[in-house]
């Protein structure tokens, strides 16, 4: 059985946290051997003397000097955009799980795969803008880029052993809880505030997915993430709605068989198989008790009421750099919803305005993505001012 040397970028977030527990319950499995965080000194620190590690990666320059007074002895400092190249390359490890919120994580997560490093992804933006030119670059290099969303590792699962290839799949379909604002009316949709949208029903999350969660843009991104991490059309992806969130995504295939994976809601599930793949180990996690399962629903997504999934169908369509252009104008959105400056239907609105606005390119390199979630920025804070 492979032990798995991991570089850790994105430590001190929700899904870092969660994957450094998992490292603790299989350490014959797992050993972190590098940990990247934005800002926060003093999480970074502390994860540095529990783990052990000899590297850390600090993207706020400015605070070099109060990383280096909490960190112990003999831990290298790599710092800035050059600093989580640095360590998504080091020598010795053999994975890079990128849990880094926003673009910072594109030009690492390529060179850890040029690097010959298989990829575990936790964000969205990697493949979202760039999953054309990841997922090819996997290709060229022979490395694994492996799921840890809940419900692309559902899916993974779903094909994992399966012979037939793409052209047996009938369709992926992606759970969705539905968010907070599942049965709330069309009226009541415009006066929704900051903290209603901030109170999701299952999952504990940072801001901007959760806001994401509740208008279904976390699902829109999933599905131009799905189309290609599995190499699937956008028009055999679809969502279904699914509270209890314990069906975590499935597959349809075309004789109609559909199978489905299943667990408890703990983003520690995805993290411990992606790292442990093509093997299943004992870890911390506890089974599903079907006793205590009242019953699990499904419903259609109402997508009049939330546009972003047929904004994100259009978007995996067409590819090239709308897909960027989505999800930068959606980011714009929503921090101007959480500033005050636009109501809660507006996010949507602006997004479809900045993808109207835009023409659409072939994503021939890393830089014409940028430059064009760049444009899609300034597009987007045109249209809210």
């Amino acid at each position: 059985m492979q032990k798995r040397k991991v570089v850790l970028l994105g430590s001190t977030g929700s899904i870092g946290t969660s994957t450094l527990k998992v490292a603790k319950e299989i350490p014959d499995r797992m050993e972190i051997v590098a940990l990247a965080a934005n800002s926060s000194v003093v999480d970074l620190a502390r994860q540095a003397k529990e783990t052990g590690v000899k590297h850390v990666a600090l993207y706020d320059v400015s605070k070099e000097s109060e990383l280096r007074a909490a960190l112990p002895e003999g831990v290298q400092i790599h710092l800035g955009p050059e600093g989580l190249l640095e360590v998504a390359t080091l020598a010795g490890a053999d994975m890079v799980l990128v849990a880094i919120v926003g673009t910072a994580g594109l030009h690492p997560a390529l060179a850890a795969i040029e690097a010959g490093k298989d990829l575990a992804v936790a964000s969205k933006e990697i493949l979202v803008m760039a999953g054309e030119l990841v997922m090819a670059a996997a290709e060229r290099k022979g490395v694994n880029v492996l799921p840890v969303d809940s419900e692309h590792n559902a899916i993974f699962q779903c094909l994992n052993g399966h012979q037939g290839g793409e052209r047996e799949v009938s369709r992926l379909i992606l759970t969705a809880s539905g968010g907070p604002f599942r049965q709330t009316s069309a009226e009541e949709l415009k006066h929704v505030t900051l903290a209603q949208a901030l109170k999701h029903p299952t999952w504990e999350m940072g801001r901007k997915i959760t806001i994401d969660s509740s208008t279904l843009f976390n699902k829109g991104l999933e599905m131009i993430e799905a189309r290609w991490l599995f190499g699937i059309e956008m028009e055999r992806i679809d969502v279904i709605v699914h509270p209890q969130s314990i069906v975590h995504s499935m597959v349809e295939y075309i004789d109609g068989s559909v199978l489905a994976q299943m667990s408890n809601t703990d983003m520690c599930f995805p993290i411990q198989y992606a790292v442990t793949w093509p093997d299943r180990v004992v870890g911390g996690l506890s089974p599903l008790d079907f006793a205590q399962l009242a019953k699990l629903e499904f419903e259609a997504p109402r997508y009049e009421d939330f546009p972003a999934l047929q904004l994100a169908r259009r978007a995996g369509e067409e590819g090239g750099t709308l897909p960027a252009v989505f999800n930068a104008a959606n980011e714009v959105a929503v921090d101007a919803f959480c500033d005050g400056l636009i109501g809660y239907l507006d996010i949507a609105d602006v997004v479809g305005k900045v993808m109207d606005a835009h023409c659409t390119l072939q994503a021939a390199d890393l830089e014409t993505l940028i430059s064009a979630d760049l444009d899609a920025r300034h597009s987007a804070h045109g249209f809210i001012q």
